[in-house]
């Protein structure tokens, strides 16, 4: 499996605070049978001021630490980026990191309040040839009552991630049913941890990935955890027979194209 959210630099956000807890969470992920990692610490002005190049040297240097350890798992770099109007600025600067180099970006709406202009702002980024990961849409405080702006992005190109505790209960009632909901109806394209600790947020998907088959069957939850992550790792764009079922109207796709025709002041491709 390939996780594309998981926080393990130590010291850098809310994730571990020590190497030995980094170092531990890296054990448990390979334990769990995932390969590849992305560590992801939170870009939030203000409060995690992170950069693409930090990221990239702590990266760098724990995945040296891990291969003299003899723990089998790659490393690979990114972040969590909070939604704000200045994102698209950092992207084309290079302060704020795209998955591994590609295309595919780890995109946080805020939790309590649904951002201004929010559908804009994803859809702007589409429009640059970026591709959202909205992460942990289940967990956002707002989500139900702004379902249909998440579909809606969805459909336009944005993919969704689900937590893999979120799916097991283990943000509660609420979270668990948003993400069964969004996974059994065809909307989830990937699972990952969230992973900030070997605790309640622990770097492990195997479970979740085993709920998921339940849901959907084994083909699409292999799909969440393995093949659409192996897309991001590739920079390889996604064709539209891989996309979750929900998304693969034809339909749908018209009519987003439509909407982010009238939101830049342009025609429908």
């Amino acid at each position: 499996m390939i996780d594309l959210h998981c926080h393990m630099l130590p010291g850098i956000d809310d994730g571990p605070t020590s190497l030995e807890g980094s170092l531990a969470m890296a054990k448990m992920a390979v334990a769990d049978g995932i390969s590849t990692t992305f560590c992801t610490p939170h870009i939030y002005p203000g409060l995690y001021e992170n950069n693409a190049d930090d990221i990239k040297r702590r990266v760098a240097n724990l995945q040296l630490i891990l291969n003299d350890k003899g723990i089998a798992l790659t490393l690979n770099f990114g972040a969590d980026v909070h939604l704000v109007p200045e994102i698209n600025a950092g992207i084309e600067s290079g302060r704020i990191p795209l998955l591994g180099g590609s295309r595919y970006l780890l995109l946080e709406p805020s939790h309590h309040v649904r951002p201004p202009r929010f559908t804009e702002s994803v859809f702007r980024l589409i429009s640059d040839g970026i591709t959202p990961i909205i992460t942990h849409p289940e967990r956002l405080s707002w989500y139900g009552q702004h379902t249909a702006d998440f579909l809606a992005i969805a459909r336009s190109g944005a993919w969704l991630q689900v937590t893999s505790g979120a799916l097991l209960g283990s943000f509660g009632p609420a979270a668990k049913r948003f993400s069964e909901q969004l996974i059994g109806e065809g909307w989830c394209d990937v699972i990952a941890s969230d992973g900030h600790t070997t605790g309640r947020r622990a770097p492990i998907m195997a479970e979740a990935r085993q709920r998921a088959a339940a849901l959907v069957g084994d083909a699409e939850a292999t799909a969440m955890v393995e093949t659409r992550p192996s897309l991001v790792l590739n920079n390889l764009s996604i064709a539209a027979e891989t996309r979750p079922p929900a998304h693969q109207s034809r339909a749908a796709s018209g009519s987003l194209r439509a909407i982010i025709g009238k939101v830049f002041g342009r025609g429908a491709a």
